[in-house]
């Protein structure tokens, strides 16, 4: 029998791996803009630490946790956001001694049983950022339109941007009374989740699709009725510092987010075209996730972007980037008798980061031709009988069909100096 991907997983084949570095690179480039440096944790982390920061009555953490008891008889869990860990990461190493906020970013694998679907797989990658240590609004601002700044960079348009505050512990009791009287006579009319939710987390109805649920809850009082002063100043100056930088966006009094640990300020940004997932990011601020996890009171800020969705995205839109001229130069050989010759020339191409390939197989010139067909060589250097006695190589590019004989000591002046003329911009790593 022969052995697949595991349900809910996808290979990432080499025809699709440029587009991943494409929106790697970018992402990069623009943390590094916004003075974001990278940090990476494990993949997988202790299972306590996902039910103190994320919460017991999540969906992710009842639900959707790939948990298991490792040989030592420790609960371990492969991490199903990021969020948790890089707060985890930030007081262990003591990164609040650094400047402050702590302004980190990660890219890498997230783990969620779930119902595979396009844009939702089981393992799916995030890139995400945190500011952690700071309170004021203007960091969510900052967080905010980093995100856009990526989602916009990589040429996405009709995204959406939504907000809402939803509350913080001195108001949130408040808005959780009312929200229970509202819904109590029309309990039993509710999805089964969302019954559990009435007691636990009756916020969390507000974030159901289940089209009952909504329509239910549809009259519900909205919370920014029952904010604090504290919080209604927050959202208020937040929401005047995007209108400030020019940014588009909508409040969404129904926008919760899925996780317990959010307080005053959350934001989603979605794109319309991808239906149902049609949520690329989501984030918000996390004043007492810190002191959850066993920290003092700090505050924090972050975001995550599927980047599945985001791909999905940029193919719909027909803004993946062309990455078939993945080759600069095939060697070909007439004889196997030049191999080493061929060889010798491939790891001095190779040494000036030229791209360059070879045969292996003793195929025909024609052959070898066709090989570099299909790898979209730029050019081909062939070495025959009288290439060999002349230490040159006749070079042919394969665009424009000339050819011309050179010595193998000035090709790579020659390659070098025509890819800089071609003004070839981004090419896959």
């Amino acid at each position: 029998m022969e052995i697949g991907a595991p349900r809910g997983t996808k290979d990432i084949l080499p025809d699709s791996s440029p587009y991943w570095q494409y929106v790697e690179q970018i992402l990069r480039k623009l943390c590094r803009t916004f003075a974001y440096k990278e940090i990476r944790t494990p993949i997988f982390e202790h299972t306590e630490l996902f039910l103190r920061g994320i919460g017991e009555t999540t969906d992710i953490v009842s639900k959707e946790m790939y948990t298991f008891t490792d040989r030592g008889g420790r609960s371990i869990t492969l991490r199903p956001e990021n969020t948790a860990a890089v707060v985890r990461a930030y007081l262990e190493h003591k990164l609040y001694s650094g400047s402050v906020p702590a302004k980190l970013f990660y890219v890498g694998p997230m783990f969620r049983y779930d119902r595979p679907q396009a844009g939702r797989l089981r393992q799916f990658h995030q890139f995400g950022a945190e500011a952690i240590g700071a309170k004021g609004p203007s960091i969510d601002a900052e967080i905010i339109l980093l995100a856009q700044q990526f989602l916009t960079s990589l040429g996405l348009t009709d995204l959406k941007l939504y907000i809402n505050s939803v509350g913080c512990p001195k108001c949130r009791p408040v808005y959780r009374e009312r929200l229970q009287q509202a819904l109590n006579d029309k309990l039993a009319g509710l999805c089964s989740d969302c019954q559990s939710r009435f007691e636990r987390n009756p916020m969390r109805i507000l974030d159901c699709k289940n089209d009952s649920c909504k329509e239910l809850s549809r009259d519900v009082p909205e919370l920014k009725d029952c904010l604090c002063d504290e919080c209604s100043t927050h959202f208020e100056y937040l929401s005047s510092l995007l209108t400030a930088a020019g940014a588009t966006y909508e409040i969404n009094p129904r926008l919760v987010r899925g996780l317990d640990y959010y307080t005053k300020t959350a934001f989603e940004f979605q794109y319309p075209p991808l239906g149902a997932q049609s949520a690329v990011c989501g984030g918000g601020r996390y004043d007492g996730l810190v002191e959850e996890i066993g920290g003092p009171s700090t505050p924090g800020i972050g975001f995550g972007i599927g980047l599945e969705r985001v791909l999905l995205a940029l193919e719909k839109q027909g803004l993946l980037p062309e990455t078939k001229n993945t080759l600069d130069v095939y060697i070909a050989t007439a004889d196997k008798d030049y191999l080493t010759t061929a060889f010798s020339l491939a790891a001095k191409l190779r040494h000036n980061h030229i791209a360059c390939e070879l045969d292996y197989s003793e195929r025909s010139l024609k052959a070898q031709f066709k090989q570099a067909n299909r790898s979209f060589a730029r050019w081909v250097a062939v070495i025959g009988e009288e290439e060999a006695a002349q230490n040159k190589v006749m070079l042919k590019d394969m665009q424009s069909g000339d050819q011309q004989l050179i010595s193998q000591d000035d090709l790579i002046t020659k390659i070098k100096t025509e890819m800089e003329d071609d003004g070839l911009g981004w090419t896959q790593c």
